[in-house]
Parts: C-alpha cells; sequence; structure tokens
C-alpha cells in the first residue's frame, strides 16, 4: 500500500504519510515605503505630449539627451537639474507638446517643437559602393544617426527623426528641419495631467504656473486625492495661501525665468526628505538667482502666513521652515500639522498600512480574532521601525488596538504616535557665578 502524501488544508487525511504544503512566508510588507518620487509638468522643446515620462536620476544623468533633446548642461535643462537635486524618480508631463513637428524633404522630427528646427540631413555618396547613399542626421553638433542605405525605403526610423520612405536620396550638403512650435498649454491639458496622474504615486507634486486658475484647481486635486482617494503626497506651488497642509506656499521669486521656478528644486526636496528628516535649514544648492531679500520682520510674518522661505544664513542661501500652507488650526489639527515633517509621518503611515491591508488582509484573512491579531502585530512592526528611525517616539503596543467594526467585514484601528520633529529653537539659561 503506497503512504498517503500531497497537501493539506484540513488535518481530516485517513491515509497515513506525509502532507507537506509549500508557501511562500508570507510578506507582512511592514517595511516603510520609499521617498524621493515627485511629478511635475513641463514645458519642453522637445519630448513626447500628452504622456507620463518616468526618469531616475540615473537615466537622466546617461541619458539626458536622447530623452530632452539637450546635453544635461545644457541652460534649458536647469529646471530639470534642479528637481534632481533631490529627487531619484520624477514623473515628466510636456505641457506644450501639441506644436508642430519640424520636417525636410527626407524625414520629419519625431516630437513637436522647435528643437526640431536644429536636427539637419546631409546625403553623401558612399565610398565604398557608389550605388549607395551615406545619410547622416545632426541635432545641433551631435550626430543622432547615421545609416548606409540604397533608397529611403531602407531607413530605419530613429530616436529623433521619422524618415520619409519616399524620399529621393541625393547628394546633399545640409537640409535643415523647420517648421517645429511648441505648443500653448490649456486648461484642458492641466486637467488632462491632473488625471493621468491619478494612477501614480509618488510624494510631491510641482505645479509651476502663475495661473491662479491652475492654483486653485491643483490644491482641489490634492484634497480630493488625500481625503477621497488616500493617495497621501503635497502640492507645491508658487504664492498660494492654500489653507492646507497639502498644499506647500513656496514665497520665493526668482531673479531669472519664471518667477515659481523655485517651485522645481522645493519639489525635489519635499520628496527626497527621508520621513525622520525635515528641509528646515536645508542649503539650497540649486543654480537659480532666489530673491532672499527679506527683513526679520517679514520673515516672522511669513511663518505665521503658513509660507515656505528661503533666507540668508552668511553667504548661503537655506530654508527657513519646513512649512506647509495651513493657518487655521482646529482641535482636530493643531500647528504640529503645519509642519511637513509631521505630514510626511502621517502620510508614510497611511500609505504602508493601506499597502499592507490591501495585499496581506483584504480578503485573504479572516475577520476574528487571530486576524485581528495579526493585523496588530503588523501595524506594530511597521510603527516600531518608525521608532527606529525616529519619526516617532514613545510608542508601545498597546498605543494600538485593532477591534472588529460594526459589521462583520469591518475591523477599527486606533493609534496613538508622538510624531518626531527637528530641532527648532535653543532656549538656553547660563548662569555664571
Amino acid at each position: 500500500m503506497a503512504f498517503g502524501g500531497g497537501v493539506w488544508a484540513t488535518q481530516n487525511k485517513i491515509l497515513p504519510g506525509a502532507y507537506i504544503n509549500f508557501v511562500s512566508a508570507a510578506n507582512t510588507d511592514v517595511s516603510l515605503s520609499d521617498r524621493g518620487i515627485a511629478t511635475i509638468p513641463v514645458l519642453l522643446n522637445w519630448g513626447p505630449s500628452n504622456t507620463v515620462l518616468p526618469v531616475t536620476i540615473d537615466r537622466f544623468r546617461r541619458d539626458c539627451f536622447d530623452l530632452f533633446g539637450y546635453e544635461i548642461d545644457a541652460d534649458e535643462m536647469v529646471l530639470l537639474r534642479e528637481i534632481f537635486r533631490n529627487a531619484q524618480l520624477v514623473y515628466f508631463y510636456r505641457l506644450n507638446g501639441g506644436g508642430e513637428k519640424a520636417a525636410n524633404a527626407y524625414g520629419t522630427a519625431r516630437y513637436a517643437g522647435t528643437r526640431g528646427n536644429d536636427l539637419k540631413v546631409t546625403i553623401s555618396v558612399d565610398v565604398d559602393d557608389a550605388h549607395k547613399f551615406d545619410v547622416t542626421a545632426y541635432l545641433g553638433a551631435k550626430t543622432v544617426d547615421y545609416q548606409v542605405v540604397s533608397t529611403a525605403t531602407e531607413l530605419k526610423d530613429s530616436t529623433f527623426i521619422i524618415w520619409k520612405k519616399d524620399a529621393d536620396l541625393a547628394a546633399v550638403a545640409s537640409a535643415p528641419m523647420t517648421g517645429g512650435t511648441n505648443g500653448q498649454p490649456t486648461v484642458e491639458t492641466w486637467n488632462s495631467y491632473f488625471q493621468v496622474m491619478e494612477s501614480y504615486s509618488f510624494n510631491a507634486m510641482g505645479v509651476p504656473t502663475s495661473d491662479e486658475t491652475i492654483k486653485r484647481a491643483a490644491t482641489a486635486y490634492v484634497k480630493r486625492m488625500r481625503e477621497s482617494i488616500g493617495k497621501k503626497f503635497q502640492v507645491i506651488l508658487h504664492k498660494y495661501a492654500g489653507n492646507y497642509e497639502g498644499v506647500i506656499n513656496v514665497d520665493n521669486t526668482c531673479a531669472t525665468g519664471n518667477l515659481y521656478d523655485a517651485v522645481f528644486w522645493v519639489t525635489g526636496a519635499e520628496a527626497g526628505c527621508k520621513v525622520n528628516a525635515s528641509c528646515m535649514n536645508k542649503y539650497y544648492d540649486g543654480e537659480l538667482d532666489v530673491n532672499v531679500d527679506y527683513t526679520q520682520a517679514e520673515l516672522e510674518d511669513g511663518i505665521t502666513a503658513g509660507k515656505f522661505l528661503f533666507h540668508k544664513v552668511g553667504d548661503e542661501t537655506r530654508v527657513l521652515m519646513d512649512l506647509n500652507s495651513l493657518t487655521t488650526f482646529t482641535a482636530d489639527k493643531s500647528n504640529l500639522f503645519q509642519e511637513n515633517q509631521t505630514i510626511r509621518v502621517c502620510d508614510q503611515i497611511a500609505t504602508d498600512i493601506a499597502v499592507l491591508f490591501n495585499n496581506k488582509y483584504l480578503g485573504k484573512i479572516p475577520n476574528d480574532a487571530d486576524g485581528r491579531s495579526a493585523l496588530w502585530v503588523d501595524i506594530c512592526k511597521h510603527h516600531e521601525e518608525l521608532q527606529r528611525q525616529h519619526a516617532i517616539e514613545g510608542f508601545q503596543d498597546k498605543d494600538v488596538t485593532v477591534a472588529a467594526g460594526k459589521d462583520k467585514r469591518s475591523v477599527v484601528v486606533e493609534d496613538n504616535i508622538i510624531v518626531v520633529n527637528a530641532m527648532a529653537k535653543l532656549y538656553m539659561a547660563v548662569v555664571v557665578a
């Protein structure tokens, strides 16, 4: 007689044997989710339109020319360099991609935009085969394509050019492309950006604009995302008193470029700031000429008004306080919620516990005493990691309770935390005998 074997669900086997289940260890997902993810809509001279372009800092350094049409040190890339001072991953969205594509008799620029006007094509008879042509494309002074073909039908489209397969190839010293234009952003373009970003996860959204209508729309958007959808991030605006913890109000203007360009650096800094850290007193290491001409009284008034301010410290420019725009305080939301470090901790908890519950518990774990106990253990582990990283303090297991809800499918969690904020003020008394 053969022994029994296989897998088991309940201990009801009749035959003797070894019944063994091989299962993956449950991923409790109590580790903290990564930060450093930002999104920002941009005005560019090259690149895809109506699409999200994810770019890591490494890819930006390596492929900047192919992605954006310029070398990384070009003046046109200064704002992208600003956000990548601190961000690790940025979801870009080109707002002005609805223009015209540059073209000539041999090809069309892959993307609309003025940068396409810097493309040119040279064609010469191949030195090794008089029946073939050397086709070379340049963007500025850089070679971006080179092919040896007999006819245009053999040309393969490249990163920069869509070749016209019906063109008649002939020797030409230089055939520049012309007619490339940038589009104009509209309210519909902005709305499309807000809509498409609903399916992405990020820590900070920069909204670089002086348009008050767009600022109001961005504020309504972040409120809906945070409070109705459960997506936790902050929006960075310029000179907009949102009176909301999800809106950071950058007050400083820039002397060059657009007045709101500091939004780029702040977006990267807020996205990249760790959950146990603050941007307060952070050194501005960017390239913009940020106006820091404030009096002491103006800085004090700015803090009271919930403004994010750069100020002068010796020869350096630094962040004064890491504040959001919340200025109306209640019993439910004290001035502690004006500190972005507080919001980072709260958002970290909300995001991580939601991921934990949705991936491990939702529809999988019974809502009984054992199931609720397992959820309690995971939440405590998560908070212990926050405490280990000095994001919260004084945490004890008793600060979390997990109980049955009003119906059989619900659980209710009561959670008490003490958020750690960075030191900001020193009060010292020195007794001298």
